[in-house]
């Protein structure tokens, strides 16, 4: 049997209320956001999951894909720090690789903003969740996006390669097919390779159609022939790239793991000394920390803008449905959104839907 709207939206202000119990503030946003915004945070790729339309008055708008984005605003404009915010309504995602997925659905969530203490706050967040959804019998994931970004910054690379590699972090599949390119595990391809083999490959161009002018072909161009130069990037430090992302483990064996890693990778150092810290804090929020999974690739498919610590929720007697609850920190995003000014933040969000398709608590 289905869940009606009436029955998610009481799930939502129900699961809003404890977050208001436990301190923190109610906040409402609009269902209409700025396309702009969004755009410039992500790029064209969030059109093939939001629903666009035009505005007479305001322009392009894009109804709610989520609400950290405005709670984040909202933050920036009148916040200070430590600030709790809570709220609960509608978001609005296409579906396109998931048809049986639910394209309108409520979501309830925490957010706390605070300046200094980070592992701290992410402990607290954590256990707030783990606290609200312990009724329900779930498995709770966690990862950490910075130590796979500390450890493409310790890459002894271009920036030119260390951008592209960090740029396509939340891809794994681009990010995969870069690395095999940058180590020469991937041939070049026989028109790249014509392409660099040419004495003036402009002058064979011919006309010109599409919308890149001549200056931007040629800088693409003047781009291939430096990376071409560059060599090829350490098979070793592939691998231990590769190890990295194989990390799957509770917490205390991955720390353990991590820690090997930075051996051989030394900047890789205190992004996990900020991972021990962090299952420290947890341990004295009560959080079994010998049984907490570690997964150091989780997080990379669906939570583009975090940037830090992450977290999920799934139904292990339910594989068929996404996970109940998400949630991490983003710290870029909060300096991004107030034009250089940080606010470091971590937060997540529940599917109240989903947890009435699991029947209640286990």
């Amino acid at each position: 049997m289905g869940v009606s709207i009436a029955e998610e939206r009481a799930e939502a202000v129900r699961l809003r209320a404890a977050f208001v119990e436990a301190g923190a503030t109610n906040v409402d946003c609009a269902i209409l956001q700025s396309a702009e915004t969004l755009l410039d945070l992500y790029g064209e790729d969030i059109r093939a999951r939001a629903y666009v339309t035009q505005d007479p008055a305001r322009g392009e708008v894009m109804l709610r894909p989520d609400f950290t984005v405005p709670v984040v605003q909202m933050h920036m404009e009148t916040g200070a720090a430590p600030s709790r915010y809570t709220y609960c309504g509608e978001v609005f995602r296409r579906q396109e690789d998931h048809p049986e997925r639910a394209s309108e659905y409520f979501q309830v969530g925490y957010e706390l903003f605070a300046d200094n203490a980070p592992a701290q706050a992410d402990a607290e967040v954590f256990a707030r969740f783990a606290d609200t959804l312990a009724p329900y019998g779930l498995r709770a994931v966690t990862g950490d996006i910075g130590i796979l970004t500390a450890a493409v910054r310790a890459l002894k690379i271009s920036d030119r390669r260390r951008a592209a590699l960090m740029r396509h972090i939340w891809r794994p599949r681009r990010f995969r097919a870069l690395l095999d390119r940058y180590s020469g595990r991937t041939p070049v391809p026989p028109t790249r390779k014509a392409l660099l083999g040419a004495s003036d490959p402009m002058a064979e161009a011919g006309n010109f159609i599409g919308l890149r002018s001549e200056t931007e072909v040629a800088e693409r161009i003047a781009a291939l022939h430096a990376d071409a130069a560059e060599g090829p990037l350490c098979r070793s430090q592939v691998q231990l790239i590769d190890t990295l992302l194989a990390v799957r483990e509770t917490c205390p064996f991955a720390l353990e793991h991590l820690h090997d890693i930075a051996v051989d990778l030394p900047g890789l150092l205190p992004a996990v000394e900020g991972f021990e810290r962090r299952c420290e804090a947890m341990a004295a929020q009560g959080i079994d920390v010998d049984r907490l999974d570690f997964e150091a690739s989780y997080g990379r498919t669906s939570m583009e803008y975090y940037d830090g610590f992450v977290f999920g929720f799934l139904a292990p007697k339910r594989p068929d449905l996404p996970p109940i609850a998400t949630g991490g920190r983003y710290d870029a995003l909060t300096e991004r959104l107030g034009q250089g000014r940080a606010a470091p933040a971590v937060g997540g969000v529940i599917r109240p839907g989903l947890l009435l398709q699991l029947g209640g608590a286990a």
